[in-house]
């Protein structure tokens, strides 16, 4: 198989290179995939350097969200939920090559009508918005939801779930198209959180000027985001896409009234796993009812793992929207679904 094999950590994507491997074997727990496409993650940056708090012993494959097709079945489960031919999505270090193997609670099977791209980017995006806006904030109709980097993955689910349940939402981005994608997926207003200001401009747009209910913030914008929340909002703490750790400081949220919590929704499968399957019924919900849908970038197509170094570059240096997918042609031999 083809993989970005990690053997030393690197300063930039660039210096990723991809190399061919023995295809692996599976343990009697695991499937084997044949990867179709692999969607990118701020922390895959962090990984490769060495920075994240979650570091595979070396050396190991990138990458950790993928789509697919079931090449073989695990042998030692008596019923397995997907046969061969099943095409699925995941998350499982290693999505950076043309298979994977995985265990089965790590998968799901690919919505009615989504392709490869579309549900390699879902794993991580989608139950983390709508964890944090529906299990955590309690987003409902006529809430005024504040979502932060809207254009973003996290962000573009967040706008379309926020909408599903009745809010209005006022996105934030850092450029005019980064906006106007934003309010293609639903956005009701668009504020550049560049502009000085902006804050007084988001409390204009809500009812007499009160405030925001709730904000949803993957960036790190606690403090400022204060100053234009309501008596009573709710603020969920997603992740620092700034790279900065907030101080805040808490008389506001005394004063105010402020619920502010946080979201690791990656716990959840430990700590909760029945809210784990809630959360993707009612996703998959939306989706049936075409009130979510991908949200992969195209500006500009990725194919090949040899790309996946210029799509994590763009991803960090901001110039991308939604989730970066790469597809991944199988090689000669391969999978061809």
């Amino acid at each position: 198989m083809k993989a970005i094999q990690v053997k030393e950590y690197v300063k930039s994507p660039s210096d990723l290179l991809v190399t061919t491997l023995p295809t692996p074997t599976p343990s009697p727990t695991q499937y084997l995939l044949a990867i179709h496409a692999t969607a990118t993650n701020f922390f895959d940056l962090l990984q490769i350097r060495g920075k994240y708090q979650h570091q595979p012993p070396l050396p190991w494959i990138s990458g950790s969200e993928f789509s697919g097709t079931v090449l073989s079945v695990p042998a030692s489960l008596p019923h397995p939920q997907f046969s061969i031919g099943d095409r699925v999505f995941g998350a499982s270090q290693g999505g950076y090559a043309t298979h994977i193997c995985c265990a089965e609670e790590r998968l799901r099977p690919v919505p009615k009508g989504w392709g490869f791209l579309d549900a390699a980017g879902l794993m991580v995006t989608a139950p983390t918005s709508y964890a944090a806006l529906v299990t955590r904030a309690g987003v409902k109709k006529g809430d005024f939801v504040l979502v932060h980097a809207a254009a973003g993955g996290v962000g573009l689910a967040a706008v379309q779930i926020a909408k599903a349940f009745g809010a209005t939402v006022i996105a934030t981005a850092g450029s005019a198209r980064k906006l106007e994608v934003a309010k293609s997926y639903g956005a009701d207003y668009g504020v550049d959180y560049n502009a000085a200001g902006w804050e007084a401009e988001v409390k204009k747009l809500t009812p007499k000027g009160k405030g925001v209910d709730i904000v949803f913030d993957p960036v790190g914008m606690v403090e400022k985001s204060l100053r234009c929340t309501a008596w009573n909002g709710r603020i969920v703490v997603v992740g620092f896409a700034a790279g900065a750790i907030e101080k805040v400081a808490m008389n506001r949220v005394l004063l105010k009234n402020v619920s502010l919590v946080g979201l690791h929704w990656g716990m959840y499968a430990t700590e909760e796993p029945e809210r784990f399957e809630e959360v993707w019924r009612a996703l998959i919900g939306l989706m049936q009812e075409g009130k979510f849908r991908g949200t992969v970038y195209t500006d500009r197509e990725f194919v090949g793992l040899e790309s996946v170094a210029d799509a994590l570059g763009m991803l960090g240096r901001r110039e991308t929207w939604g989730k970066v997918v790469v597809r991944v042609p199988q090689e000669e031999g391969g999978s061809k679904l």
